[in-house]
This record gives C-alpha cells, sequence and structure tokens, in this order.
C-alpha cells in the first residue's frame, strides 16, 4: 500500500508524544497497520523545525493539504478545534482527536458531518489517556448490553482525594502541590469541580448505550467541599471517598452524573489511588470488567492517539456507515431515550451534621428519615470536645430518590438541635 500521510495540528505535550512515538516505532507501527504511517504535515501556532516534515503556522492549511490523509487534532479548546475539524472533514479527510470536550460538546455534528461525507472519526485519547476504554466497550463488549459503568477520570481529583485519605491533609494543601507538579491547571475549575470528567463521562455513556452525547445533561458536582473528617469516617465505616463518574441505563432512563462517592473499601476501584484512572463497566454477559492505567502524559496518550491512527488506516476501505460511531442519529429510537434529572437518581447516602449533645436528636432525625421512606444502615456519634456543646452525628442510609433525601434533610436542617448544613456524598457499592 502506498504511505497513509498524516496531518498533526497542535506541538504541544500530546502532540510532541504522538511525533515521537510514530517516530520511535514507525516500524512496529507499519507492521500492524499494514502500511507505512508517515507525518508530512504540521500545524503549530508558534512553528517548528522538524527535518522532512512540513510545519505551517496556519492550522488550517493542515487541512486544506490535499496529501493529507488523517488529520490529528491535538490543540485542544472547542472553538477553533471545531472549525478545523469541520474543516478537514469537508475536504475529505478522516479525524483522530484527544480533543474530550470538542467530542462530549460538538461529537453530534461532528459525527454527522463524517457519515455524510464517509469519513471516519476516532478519540480514544479523548477519555482516560493510555486506557483503551472506548475500544474496549465499541469492540471487546460489542456482544452486551452495557448495564452501568463507573470511573475515576480525573487523575487530579484521585491524586488529591489519595492525600487526603494517606496523609489526612486538607483539600487546600493537596491542591496546591498538586498546581506545583503539573497535575492541575493554575486555574483547576475543570478538573476539581467535575467538569473534565463529565466531558468523558458523556463520551463513555454515548458508545456505551447508544445515545446522543448531551453534556449539557450530566450532573456534575466537584470535590471542592470534601473535608479531612469525612474521608476519616468514610474509612470507618469501611469505604473510600472517590471522585466517580457513573452512567447507569434503567427502566427510567439514563443516569448521567459526576460527584464524590462512598465505594466499599473492598473493591478494586476504591484501591485505585493517586493520578491513576480507572472504569469499570457492567455487562449483562461478562459481568464486571476493569480497565486500569494511566489517564493522562504525554506517550499514555500518544498511545492511544497512534492506536487510532493505525485503526484508521487499516479500515480506509470500509464502508462509511462503520466509520463513526453508532450513535443515536443513525437510530431514531434512541434519540427517545431520557437523560435522569440528578433528583430522580437512587443511591445510598452518607450524612454528616453538627447535632446538639442532648437526648432525644437521634431520634428526631430517624424518624424524620424514616418519615421520607429512608432506613439507617449504619450510625457513628462522636463525644463532643471539652467545652463543646454539638457531636458529629454520621449517619449511613438505605437507598433512596434523591428527591425523597432532599425533602427529609431541609427538615433536619431546620432542626433547632442541628447547627449549619448537612454534608452528603453519595454511596454505590459497585456490584456486579
Amino acid at each position: 500500500m502506498n504511505p497513509v500521510k498524516i496531518g498533526i495540528c497542535g506541538l504541544g505535550t500530546v502532540g510532541k508524544g504522538t511525533f515521537d512515538v510514530l517516530t520511535r516505532n514507525g516500524e512496529e507501527i507499519a507492521g500492524r497497520a499494514g502500511c507505512n504511517i508517515v507525518v508530512s504535515h504540521i500545524g503549530a501556532r508558534r512553528g517548528a523545525d522538524i527535518s522532512g516534515v512540513n510545519v505551517s503556522t496556519d492550522i488550517f492549511a493542515v487541512a486544506d493539504d490535499p496529501e493529507i490523509h488523517i488529520l490529528v487534532e491535538l490543540i485542544g479548546g472547542t472553538t477553533v478545534a471545531k472549525d478545523l475539524v469541520l474543516q478537514a472533514i469537508a475536504n475529505g479527510k478522516h479525524i483522530v482527536t484527544a480533543n474530550k470536550a470538542l467530542i462530549a460538546e460538538h461529537g453530534n455534528e461532528i459525527f454527522a458531518a463524517a457519515s455524510e461525507k464517509g469519513v471516519s472519526v476516532a478519540f480514544e485519547a479523548a477519555v482516560a489517556g493510555g486506557i483503551p476504554i472506548i475500544k474496549a466497550i465499541r469492540e471487546g463488549l460489542s456482544a452486551n448490553r452495557i448495564e452501568w459503568l463507573a470511573g475515576i477520570i480525573n487523575g487530579t481529583g484521585n491524586f488529591i482525594l489519595t492525600e487526603m485519605r494517606e496523609k489526612g491533609r486538607d483539600f487546600d494543601d493537596v491542591l496546591k502541590e498538586a498546581q506545583e507538579l503539573g497535575y492541575a491547571e493554575a486555574d483547576p475549575t475543570f478538573d476539581v469541580e467535575g467538569i473534565d470528567a463529565a466531558h468523558k463521562l458523556v463520551i463513555l455513556a454515548s458508545i456505551a448505550f447508544g445515545i446522543p452525547l448531551q453534556f449539557d445533561k450530566a450532573y456534575t458536582e466537584g470535590i471542592t467541599k470534601i473535608s479531612t473528617e469525612d474521608v476519616e469516617y468514610a474509612e470507618q465505616l469501611g469505604y473510600r471517598i472517590k471522585h466517580l463518574g457513573v452512567a447507569r441505563k434503567n427502566g427510567k432512563g439514563v443516569e448521567l452524573r459526576v460527584h464524590p462517592t462512598m465505594i466499599p473499601e473492598k473493591r478494586l476501584i476504591a484501591n485505585v489511588n493517586g493520578v491513576m484512572n480507572a472504569v469499570l463497566v457492567k455487562g449483562d454477559a461478562v459481568g464486571p470488567t476493569l480497565y486500569y492505567g494511566a489517564g493522562a502524559g504525554a506517550e499514555p496518550t500518544a498511545s492511544a492517539v497512534v492506536a487510532d491512527i493505525v485503526d484508521v488506516a487499516r479500515t480506509l476501505s470500509a464502508e462509511p456507515k462503520h466509520r463513526v460511531p453508532y450513535l443515536a442519529f443513525q437510530n431514531d429510537a434512541m434519540n427517545d431515550t431520557p437523560i435522569l434529572p440528578i433528583d430522580e437518581v437512587e443511591t445510598a447516602y452518607y450524612l454528616r451534621m453538627s447535632a446538639e449533645d442532648k437526648p432525644g436528636v437521634l431520634s428526631e432525625v430517624a424518624q424524620i428519615l424514616s418519615n421520607a421512606g429512608i432506613s439507617i444502615e449504619a450510625i457513628i456519634q462522636k463525644e463532643p470536645a471539652e467545652g463543646q456543646d454539638h457531636v458529629s452525628l454520621i449517619i449511613l442510609t438505605s437507598r433512596a430518590i434523591e428527591k425523597n433525601l432532599d425533602q427529609a434533610t431541609d427538615s433536619i436542617e431546620a432542626l433547632d438541635s442541628i447547627a449549619g448544613e448537612v454534608t452528603r456524598i453519595r454511596v454505590e457499592s459497585l456490584a456486579g
């Protein structure tokens, strides 16, 4: 076969990693792809001097280069990246991208354009870095009806919660270190508030359930309110707190939610620490399967980018309809699958409140929960510190509909014997 010519747009961390992997492992990659893969054009705003490669400071020149077969989008963002990708598709080029925000927010439009033009769109590197989770769901688990998936899909948040649990450090202290180490940006909002994880979750749910990408309907909650106190109480109850993305399909619709979650400490995913990522997928035939690895970094992400390039190179002769994910724009029936609002979701809950140290307070709280149809599974009540008249009261509940717990929490907070707001963390068993 003639060589497949690649155009890389963006020469940052991942772009450089992708170029290095393609160059270093070129012979092995060619053997697996069945053809030579050549980087012939690079678009980089600041330019570069790379022997044998045409480098343009105008990234759109890559999209318009008639010799390019595959455009690799690694510039990030959603505005310029979207225009670049759509222009490349209009020019008949296949797309490989690591841009989770682009796919989560504009994937439906991009896939429709690619389907019409008969080109591929591959985005393995957009979720969980070097973990081949997209391929696992689309290919390895294709015989299964996916029931649910749950993932630690942001390494920054996982690093912070790990440090809080293992070393008793507070959130702000660990966040500062994460920024110094380069795990978190100067503005860490996307990581600590769950936006990054929500982008990835929406992509996984679309592949797993064949539904449109609906980022605007994902419930997102960050980890900024998690205290070392909550981490310690979770440990006493036999749980670990992780920042999870959860997608579950039930008879009412699909849950899409990112939030701090208490997981039984015996679960493998509860023991994924530091900056590592993991995704647990439950299929009806295979049962639960766990995928673990580096969720970011130059070469782990480049590994996924290059794997997509190889896949596209192998399937250049495939039927156009097989070149983009089988999502709802190809299946009108799937368009009717609703995304459930968070108040319709059912989970168990951890509740922490500051209660007046006097008889009868626990019975008042228990009665309110009982009236809402919520049972108590476990209680921790600490002795008051010297000179204090309030104690921490921790309750682990049975599974309940969120709106029922909302009403019960409002009633508990209205009690004269309860000071301040009730802290809540959702609990997931993640059992097969």
